[in-house]
């Protein structure tokens, strides 16, 4: 009995350390799977952001200028092969939540005073389970964070696209789109792209064609999305305002 209640005991203290290895042991992708839009780990991108920081401390990009924020699509997009003439600005930060932008919207958007934002961001929120309701919040916020300084800044917001690996949550991307859209609809200063319905083919699944993975856009992806955004910016950034130098 006494050598069984040995067994058990060492038995117990192998279970409990074995838990506690694992828990430290925890690799990189599952730590990320912790982080939720409700709950973001702001840490997470500091060297990022200080990166923008060391940037414009050698060339500070010029005032009214167009800066594209967001997500990996922002960041993967080769704005200034598509819009030279414009030379804008990208403070895109990959795999981000809608209030991660916001949060470090004084450091990456407002110091640069643009009079055009162009937001791409959302889809990640809602891949990692927010509601479309919770999402126009955000929205609201990041909106709220643009304008109480800058009045003026037209907000463009492209609608979050469609991709088969993330097909399980359409409905949600859709009713996100339709609420964003109907936001902006009924606010000045801010714009609605459809972004989302041109990746569609006619079967009304995304088009594989445009997609250099399951999830970013290729050249061609990117083409419609320009389709759809210039006649915007062509609108909303007047000739007299386009600046020279950028990033």
């Amino acid at each position: 009995m006494f050598r069984f209640s040995r067994l058990l005991s060492f038995t117990l203290i192998l279970c409990c350390c074995g838990e506690i290895w694992a828990q430290e042991a925890a690799p990189a992708t599952e730590q990320r799977q912790r982080r939720t839009p409700e709950n973001p780990d702001f840490d997470r991108w500091e060297s990022k952001i200080q990166e923008f920081e060391t940037w414009d401390s050698r060339r500070l990009p010029p005032k009214n200028h167009i800066l594209f924020a967001g997500a990996s699509s922002i960041v993967m997009w080769k704005l200034n092969d598509w819009y030279p003439e414009w030379r804008p600005i990208n403070r895109g930060f990959g795999g981000s939540f809608m209030a991660e932008t916001t949060h470090f919207a004084d450091r990456t958007i407002l110091k640069h005073e643009p009079k055009v934002v162009v937001l791409y961001s959302g889809e990640n929120d809602i891949a990692r389970g927010s509601s479309p309701e919770t999402l126009l919040e955000e929205f609201k916020k990041f909106v709220k964070t643009i304008h109480d300084p800058l009045p003026e800044t037209t907000i463009v917001f492209l609608a979050i696209k469609p991709t088969e690996v993330r097909w399980r949550v359409i409905e949600e991307i859709r009713e996100s789109n339709a609420l964003i859209k109907e936001y902006c609809e009924a606010n000045d200063h801010l714009e609605f792209i459809d972004t989302h319905t041109p990746i569609l083919g006619e079967d009304g699944r995304p088009r594989k064609e445009l997609f250099q993975d399951a999830v970013h856009l290729n050249e061609d992806g990117y083409a419609l999305w320009d389709a759809e955004l210039r006649p915007v910016l062509e609108r909303v950034f007047q000739p007299e305002t386009k600046a020279e130098g950028g990033d």
